[in-house]
């Protein structure tokens, strides 16, 4: 499997777009890394890039927009209301599928020796690639900030990590770090005020503010016995956060960095606001998402303001979203786009959904024309999807049953339970005609010498036996599937019982389906201890979904008579 590094760079230019393409092109010119996201802010002119890739080719994409920034940004000119120190002011390099955050660190030092030596440019580590402990926290590493640098650069306990001592007035230095997912979020006021949206961030924020003996607003700072100002912690833990007025939206923000989202999430940081600002006579009206944020992150939000409403939380990935969105207001700057939002759907391959987003008539084409695939395991994995939705229909129709308000919640459950069935049968349509390809792709391999014959016939094998476990999957997935469809034939909205019967016929045929393509693949396999298994075990659940069958369709007579 392969490793995935992300890289989130922040350039200190947000106005003008040709430079900013300069620096995305000089990323895209490197094989190998695909560029995410481009999130460009002319109240902070700085912009932030995503792109991700294998390690080295992240490092390589990442040393060539730094080498482009050096060349297209002067810092001496720069000015906005971010905090920053140089043209690329931060390179954080983030792991993000099958690596460590210790093999991150030392291709964050790799990057560094480079930009050092390669580019001559200067720069710190930061969090987990810090070399100090006091360089760790980026805040502490950028005090100071690009007009502080000359004077910073001559003491001795701040030299370098990386690259030459002497302060270049036209670059400044940068920032190289490895951290876990970070994601920046702002979160928008009913005020002009940057004093204002300050007292916000410093009651969320983790580090809280100074105590005071006469308030937040004046007083004598209250200190403990060694003369040290004590400190009073914020709301939220894994958090940093100003306030800060934005002259582009005319309003001012509480902007974060939200450093751990396990810690607190993106709704619970947005809620503290909402209760902070509301206590200090201020309204939340909306929030904003710089850069990506994985796709958990919001269906939890969209399930924590479904809760509060007491509605079923079996509703679609789309949905949740939605209210996600309309909830914490991601749309009151702009439109708000999952495709180019959520990290997940960026690096979604478009042949790996290439069935399930088409349209029902396209499908229905595609699966009449001459291709073998998509075939009769592709379209068993759809039946058992469309079954199944329909027995979440009825669980989220039971939830919002007049005089059945007390009951959402067990409905609820019924309803989540139904959309992670969906979901996977969703996902197998795609890996049955996937399955069929690799074994076609197998045939295809050179067979001329001894070597190519046993590398053919090793591919054919893994690739046969991999066309059986997909449809056995979908077996599984459809007859455990059919729970939710018993259920709401026995307790669920009696109007909607029919619903639950063809959604029990649909899985059914999904499982029996299956089963005759893990039939017709087994048939040239001779693993034979591999296939009496797999048969055995098909045919058992073929006859648990039969018998299921007719009992869910004699609670249905039952319940519409």
């Amino acid at each position: 499997m392969k490793k995935l590094i992300e890289c989130v760079p922040n350039f200190s230019e947000g106005r003008d777009m040709n430079i900013i393409k300069q620096i995305t092109d000089a990323i895209e010119s490197v094989e190998g890394v695909k560029l995410l996201d481009v999130d460009p802010g002319a109240a902070t002119n700085r912009t932030v890039v995503t792109f991700v890739g294998e390690p080295e080719a992240v490092v390589e994409g990442a040393l060539q927009a730094i080498k482009k920034a050096y060349e297209v940004i002067d810092m001496s000119k720069h000015s906005g209301e971010h905090p920053r120190f140089g043209a690329t002011d931060v390179c954080p390099l983030i792991p993000l599928a099958n690596i460590t955050m210790e093999e991150t660190v030392k291709y964050a030092h790799q990057l560094g020796e480079r930009v050092g030596k390669e580019l001559g440019l200067s720069g710190y580590y930061y969090e987990s690639a810090a070399t100090r402990p006091e360089r760790k926290n980026l805040a502490t590493v950028r005090a100071g900030e690009y007009e502080g640098l000359p004077k910073k650069l001559a003491k001795p306990d701040w030299q370098p990590d990386f690259g030459p001592s002497e302060f270049n007035p036209k670059y400044g230095v940068t920032a190289i770090g490895a951290r876990d997912f970070l994601v920046a979020y702002n979160v928008n006021l009913n005020t002009t005020s940057t004093r204002r949206a300050n007292a916000v961030a410093f009651d969320v924020r983790e580090k809280g503010r100074i105590k005071k003996k006469g308030g937040y607003y004046s007083g004598e700072i209250v200190r403990d016995e060694e003369g040290n100002p004590i400190r009073e912690p914020g709301m939220l833990k894994a958090v940093k956060a100003i306030g800060w007025y934005i002259e582009e939206y005319g309003m001012a923000q509480v902007s974060m960095n939200l450093t751990n989202i396990s810690t607190t999430s993106v709704h619970e940081a947005f809620e503290a606001c909402v209760e902070s600002a509301t206590r200090r006579g201020m309204r939340v009206t909306g929030s904003e998402l710089v850069g990506l944020i994985p796709l958990k992150s919001l269906l939890e939000a969209g399930r924590y303001f479904l809760q509060k409403q007491k509605r079923s939380l079996g509703v679609s990935d789309a949905e949740l979203i939605k209210i996600a969105v309309k909830s914490m207001g991601l749309d009151e700057l702009g439109p708000f786009d999952p495709q180019q939002k959520i990290i997940e759907y960026q690096l979604d391959s478009a042949d790996s959904q290439r069935l399930i987003k088409m349209n029902l008539a396209d499908f229905a084409d595609e699966t009449a024309s001459e291709s073998p695939a998509p075939g009769g395991g592709s379209i068993s994995a759809y039946m058992g999807a469309l079954g199944v939705s329909l027995g979440t229909m009825v669980a989220n129709l039971s939830a919002h049953k007049r005089g059945w308000d007390k009951r959402w919640q067990e409905f609820s459950v019924w309803a989540e339970k139904g959309q992670r069935y969906k979901d996977e049968l969703l996902k197998l349509v795609d890996e049955d005609t996937q399955a069929f390809n690799k074994i076609m792709e197998a045939i295809r391999m050179p067979k001329t010498s001894k070597e190519d014959k046993a590398t053919r016939k090793k591919a054919m094998v893994a690739a046969t036996k991999n066309a059986i476990e997909v449809p056995f999957k979908v077996m599984q997935v459809s007859l455990d599937s059919m729970e939710v469809m018993k259920a709401m034939a026995t307790f669920g909205n009696p109007n909607s019982a029919s619903d639950a019967g063809v959604g029990a016929l649909c899985a059914r045929s999904a499982v029996m389906g299956a089963y005759l393509n893990v039939k017709i693949n087994a048939g040239d396999l001779k693993d034979k201890a591999y296939v009496e298994q797999k048969l055995s075990e098909g045919q058992k659940m073929v006859e648990q979904a039969q018998a299921l069958e007719v009992e869910i369709l004699k609670l249905v007579d039952n319940s519409i008579g």
